[in-house]
């Protein structure tokens, strides 16, 4: 069974975002505008709100794609 194209782009767009977020506090860090103890919090804040916001996708994405409950048409 292959992954759905979806899947895999949305993946991809979550961990550009999550690279770019990074890198932007390893470029405070660098540049001294973060300490090293707020860069190492910032790190973890940005690696798992990131992990949550594609699990949160990625479930809206499933329930949608095959919904648990089908709609009962009525006439």
């Amino acid at each position: 069974m292959e992954i759905p194209a979806p899947i895999i782009t949305g993946t991809i767009i979550y961990a550009f975002l999550g690279a770019i977020l990074l890198l932007g506090v390893t470029g405070a860090l660098m540049t001294g505008a973060m300490s090293k103890d707020n860069a190492s919090i910032g790190y973890v804040v940005i690696t798992v709100a990131v992990f949550a916001m594609w699990m949160f996708w990625l479930c809206a994405w499933l329930h949608q794609w095959h919904p648990l409950i089908s709609p009962i048409y009525e006439e």
